[in-house]
């Protein structure tokens, strides 16, 4: 059985970091270029735990791209920021999205979605479900979200101990996380 990191989870991976190692990670990220990094889609209402999602994909060979980090985006958000997303999705090699109850409020994380539909293969973009309960569903409220892979741990198949994959659920198959986002 497959289980959903949840919120908590997230929460403390992020505060088992001090403050300056949290201000290099971001400092990090926004210096990167977008050759091979990975877009991670959020609500603005889960800066509590976007650090521990880019914990999670930086242990598994993840570039992560943020764009609140990036400077070229505007202090507000208009057209020019619509213009800029969809192009650092468009450049970006994988597209995560971190989903939570604030997912579906947003006006941006379903358009983000939808730009990397266009512009990406299914199999270049997965949900990463936070719940409460590492087997809560509520998440999966969308009925378009069944279309996409999902980040879980569990076990594979030929693989010795759990670990994090990319779960195919229509086809019941799986990769493991550092496999997929190096684009294995």
């Amino acid at each position: 059985m497959v289980e959903y990191v949840t919120r908590d989870e997230l929460r403390s991976a992020a505060a088992g970091l001090k403050l300056d190692e949290q201000v290099a990670r971001r400092r990090k990220a926004s210096s990167q270029t977008l050759t091979g990094s990975t877009f991670l889609s959020h609500s603005s209402k889960d800066k509590d735990l976007v650090l521990g999602a880019t914990i999670l994909l930086e242990n598994h060979g993840a570039k992560v791209y943020l764009d609140e980090i990036d400077p070229a985006m505007p202090p507000y958000t208009n057209d020019e920021t619509a213009r800029l997303l969809k192009s650092r999705i468009r450049q970006t090699h994988r597209f995560v999205l971190l989903v939570s109850p604030n997912s579906k409020e947003s006006r941006w994380v379903p358009w983000e979605l939808g730009v990397a539909d266009g512009y990406k293969s299914l199999g270049t973009i997965a949900l990463l479900p936070s719940a409460d309960d590492p087997y809560d569903r509520a998440w999966a409220e969308w009925e378009y979200l069944g279309l996409y892979h999902r980040i879980v741990w569990g076990e594979i198949n030929g693989e010795p101990k759990p670990l994090w994959m990319v779960l195919d659920h229509r086809a019941n198959t799986a990769t493991p996380l550092r496999r997929w986002l190096s684009g294995g």
